[in-house]
């Protein structure tokens, strides 16, 4: 499949969701090791074309999560890879058991897609919202967890996650007309960290759709003399450890900033990859308030509980 410019702007255009069945039905014109399978959400998770078109590598169990991953897993057993996904608040809690016994304690290669994570859902709410997921999912033995920070990554994370052994959960964040952090090919590993931009004063590790909004903070921060490393660490588990060493050396501070509750998410991996370093900068976790949230639109929600690029700038400011 090949990464053009203009896919790269189809697939922003489209959103990660989306992106994610596009890139599917294209991967599997050309390799035959993977299956698909979804809770009743195949439109929303852009899976239409790919069920229509390949009915016999496909299957919808119904808004039944737990029988979805059971599924997929005895399947995953017989050699084969198996997608599955639903919106992440049900892929993640609703399924849970499934996950841990059945996929990584068996130690299959499923992959469970979280679609609309954190607050995409807006005007749904709570039971829509994905809050927890990557907490909920980096507590199970063995499950790597992999929040893709736009659609060209989301298109690099599937690709690797076909020659990956294990099972795995897919975070998919954003909405249609998603920023792209990418222009062009780069290289992509799981449980790799990649620095986007160097700096000396502060150390900015962004996961998800807050990757881009990190670096426009970290621009206008640079208007100011203030100088920010950011690093995408779409891997949250295994957490690239390395990466954040290689970068502390002279940081006033170190800033996670996330689309996920700041408990159990990224911040708490990095803070506990972190913990037995002795000389380190304080870290200041941005994320979502441990609450049930209020409803609005998108971009409403991300100003609201201080994701949006401004907020993100004073936050830091204020503890710099």
């Amino acid at each position: 499949m090949e990464i053009s410019k203009k896919n790269i702007i189809v697939w922003s255009t489209l959103g990660q969701r989306a992106t994610y069945g596009q890139v599917l039905f294209e991967l599997a014109k050309e390799r035959d090791n993977f299956f698909v399978m979804s809770a009743d959400v195949g439109t929303s998770s852009g899976l239409k074309r790919f069920a229509e078109e390949l009915p016999d590598r496909y299957i919808n169990t119904g808004i039944a999560e737990q029988n979805l991953v059971s599924i997929a897993s005895g399947m995953a057993k017989e050699g084969t890879t198996v997608f599955v996904s639903s919106f992440s608040t049900f892929m993640s809690m609703r399924a849970y058991e499934q996950l841990r016994v059945d996929a990584a304690y068996m130690h299959n290669n499923v992959r469970a897609v979280g679609i609309v994570s954190g607050v995409s859902a807006a005007y749904q709410g709570n039971t829509h919202f994905g809050l927890e997921d990557a907490a909920v999912m980096r507590c199970i033995p063995g499950m790597t967890v992999v929040e893709p920070a736009d659609c060209l990554e989301v298109f690099k994370t599937v690709q690797a996650s076909l020659d990956y052994d294990g099972p795995m959960y897919i975070r998919l964040t954003g909405v249609t007309r998603m920023p792209s952090v990418y222009k062009q090919d780069y290289e992509f590993e799981i449980g790799k960290g990649i620095k986007l931009v160097d700096g000396e004063d502060i150390l900015i590790v962004a996961t998800g759709s807050m990757v881009y909004n990190s670096l426009q903070a970290a621009k206008k921060m640079a208007e100011e003399g203030v100088s920010s490393a950011v690093v995408n660490m779409h891997t949250i588990k295994p957490l690239d450890k390395d990466i954040l060493l290689e970068n502390l050396a002279g940081k006033k501070l170190i800033v996670t900033v996330e689309e996920h509750i700041t408990i159990g998410g990224l911040g708490s991996a990095v803070a506990e990859a972190l913990a037995e370093v002795k000389e380190k900068p304080a870290q200041v976790m941005i994320g979502l308030p441990n609450e049930f949230l209020k409803s609005a639109s998108y971009t409403e929600l991300l100003d609201h509980y201080g994701l949006s690029v401004d907020k993100i700038v004073n936050r830091i400011k204020e503890n710099l």
